[in-house]
């Protein structure tokens, strides 16, 4: 069961979420949070899976909160909730600790997706609409040049190849069937260097290549 707890300060977007969430099989909304604040306590007692997090709320915005939850609880998700007038605040988002970014108009299936996505350990690079945030903002993140030259060493020369693929939004199939390997050799593959580059998710693989030159805007 995906354990989700719900944070925004408008009673009917969380009320249209919930709806959608306990209509579907393995998903249970435990709770719901009208600002960052009340999201962190409910988080440190709940322990959910996923936090669906606004971005703007009154004290506590969703942002600090991301950060907070991701610092003390690092096996909670947190799915940001954006609109395209808050696109400012997703490479915040992105350091924070988010697992990806929704839209708060996201169609129901690509909700349930999204959060399933997350809570199996990966993470939401699309819709394109993602992409295209990512790729708007996190060149405007500082540059780590010498830890991230450091941090690739460690991996191998196939591992290497697998990273540089998952910079470019491809998932563990297209992977697969670029290098000629299993789905599941890719896996593995891509756990182990998350693990050696001591990265959440894909999300920040996407970070760290663009830090190191690996993926750059434009690249197909």
């Amino acid at each position: 069961m995906i354990r989700v707890l719900i944070a925004d300060d408008q009673s009917l977007v969380r009320t249209g979420f919930k709806m959608i969430l306990d209509a579907q099989s393995g998903i249970e909304v435990i709770g719901e949070a009208g600002d960052g604040a009340a999201a962190l306590t409910m988080a440190r007692t709940l322990r959910p899976d996923v936090v669906l997090m606004d971005v703007r709320m009154p004290g506590t915005d969703g942002i600090t909160a991301t950060g907070r939850i991701t610092a003390e609880l690092p096996g909670t998700r947190i799915l940001i909730l954006t609109t395209f007038d808050l696109d400012d605040y997703v490479h915040a988002g992105l350091r924070a600790g988010a697992s990806g970014f929704l839209l708060k108009d996201v169609p129901a299936p690509d909700l349930v997706a999204a959060i399933r996505t997350v809570a199996a350990g990966d993470a939401v690079l699309s819709p394109s609409t993602t992409r295209r945030l990512i790729e708007r903002f996190v060149p405007l993140l500082p540059t780590q040049a010498a830890t991230t030259t450091d941090a690739l060493a460690e991996l191998t020369n196939r591992e290497r190849e697998v990273f540089a693929l998952v910079a470019q939004g491809r998932s563990n199939r297209e992977i697969a069937d670029t290098l000629f390997l299993s789905e599941g050799t890719v896996k593995i593959h891509v756990s182990r260097l998350l693990g050696k580059l001591g990265l959440r998710d894909r999300v920040h693989a996407v970070i760290l290549a663009y830090e190191a030159g690996i993926r750059v805007p434009g690249d197909s």
